[in-house]
């Protein structure tokens, strides 16, 4: 399916994307990681994340809200979250993720299941004025952690992923009201374009419906294999 391997292609960017970062953090290379250019690379994965939840929704749930399936997929991915934010909060306490992207991820899923059933352009207008009240709106109220995750602060607490619900939630009824434009009144996935049957999009279809796992897995074998190599060459 097309939405899978666009999954799969965005879980791999984050997994180059970390690998980048893991050989600056760990003394390899220099200059790179905290690039502008490399930063915008990264908020451009977390953005396609955000907007596939939005369509992914619509996708599961387009013929009706299955509860079940709905809460079990939410909880896990809130479960994960939190063990994000205890782990980077051990390791990197004045930097700890207190609201990165599965987080935004559970909550845009909360959000965006109350515009299944509403008009499409209700999503599209919900999603634009999301995308532009933070640019209007900053509040020095907000820039503790217990609130900046909702995206109206004024000074945001350092954070080694910070994905605010504004404006990214923004992308995620975006993902909505496009879905509900392809997805025909049949609820027929197949309404959406698809990719030829090759490996290689096999390959990425597989990374994108097993793309939580991936995200929770590659940082530490990754850092296994890095540091042990960046303490030897030193």
């Amino acid at each position: 399916m097309l939405i899978d391997t666009v999954r799969g292609v965005a879980i791999f960017g984050v997994v180059l994307f970390h690998f980048v970062w893991d050989l600056e953090f760990s003394g390899l290379i220099d200059g790179i990681a905290f690039h502008p250019v490399w930063l915008a690379f990264g908020r451009l994965l977390a953005g396609t994340f955000m907007f596939l939840v939005g369509v992914s929704l619509v996708l599961a749930h387009g013929k009706g809200l299955k509860l079940n399936r709905f809460v079990t997929r939410v909880a896990m991915i809130g479960a994960a979250a939190i063990s994000i934010s205890f782990v980077t909060w051990i390791a990197f306490p004045q930097t700890y993720i207190f609201f990165g992207i599965l987080h935004a991820i559970a909550v845009s899923s909360l959000l965006g299941v109350l515009f299944l059933n509403l008009p499409a352009l209700v999503s599209l207008i919900s999603g634009a004025g999301l995308l532009i009240l933070p640019q209007f709106l900053k509040l020095e109220l907000f820039n503790t952690r217990w609130l900046a995750w909702i995206g109206v602060s004024s000074s945001p607490p350092p954070s080694n992923d910070f994905v605010p619900i504004l404006p990214w939630a923004g992308l995620t009824l975006i993902g909505v009201f496009l879905a509900k434009i392809f997805y025909k009144k049949s609820g027929d996935s197949r309404s959406f374009p698809d990719l030829h049957n090759t490996k290689l999009t096999r390959i990425l279809s597989w990374m994108g419906r097993n793309s939580l796992l991936i995200y929770l897995v590659h940082q530490p074998l990754l850092l296994v294999i890095i540091l042990p190599v960046a303490r030897m060459l030193r």
